[in-house]
């Protein structure tokens, strides 16, 4: 799976390139599956927040871009029916759109669902990531962006082999400094990355995608 783990989503030309040259067709060709359910994790604004997102005013358009086709795959309910069902879907898929919200929510569903069982098979598939829907990725998000009760640690699926601390400057408890506290809570290597920045993995390796500020912590 390639992987584009953005902070707020397709907020410049060059996260929008990125998006394109990764696909590796135009966008108008690609067919796209949106996952809202890291947005339930936070109830409080869910509402305006999956509206905004299924109608592409979020994240700087994520699901407006042009696809030739949108679907929905909400991962609460996948239990509910046979894979028979839904796979095949994912696997015609050519991307991923994973929306923000909360991450050990969100990995509880991928995890329940199947989906991170699927992810490995998933070679040609894009995975774009909003926030939590980028942080779900990696190993460990720390304790200071766990909001769901029902988490039982700050643990993610472990696909990149580095942690984010996203929306850089965006909030006040976002700040570098705040970063620095994080990162020094982790076991590994991590990334500070701003609403103008995203992470592009492609084949195991990584390298930024930014018009704004980013900084990478862990290095030896």
């Amino acid at each position: 799976m390639k992987l584009l783990l953005t902070s707020g989503g397709v907020t410049n030309a060059s996260i929008s390139t990125a998006i394109a040259d990764m696909l590796g067709k135009p966008i108008t060709d690609s067919t796209a599956l949106c996952i809202p359910t890291a947005l339930w994790g936070r109830p409080r604004h869910e509402a305006v927040l999956m509206r905004d997102h299924l109608s592409g005013r979020a994240w700087g358009g994520l699901t407006s871009l042009g696809w030739r086709s949108l679907g929905v795959l909400e991962l609460t309910t996948l239990p509910t029916i046979g894979r028979e069902h839904w796979v095949p879907w994912v696997r015609e898929a050519d991307v991923l759109l994973a929306a923000g919200g909360e991450t050990t929510y969100l990995c509880h569903w991928m995890r329940e669902s199947g989906l991170a069982d699927l992810i490995p098979s998933l070679v040609d598939t894009l995975w774009v990531g909003v926030s939590a829907g980028s942080l779900v990725m990696t190993p460990r998000i720390g304790e200071d962006f766990v909001a769901w009760p029902g988490a039982q640690n700050d643990r993610g699926l472990g696909v990149v082999d580095f942690s984010i601390f996203p929306h850089l400057d965006v909030f006040p408890e976002n700040t570098l400094v705040d970063a620095q506290r994080w990162a020094a809570t982790l076991d590994g290597p991590g990334y500070a990355i701003d609403d103008q920045t995203a992470l592009r993995v492609i084949d195991g390796r990584t390298d930024v995608i930014s018009e704004g500020r980013w900084r990478r912590f862990g290095d030896q």
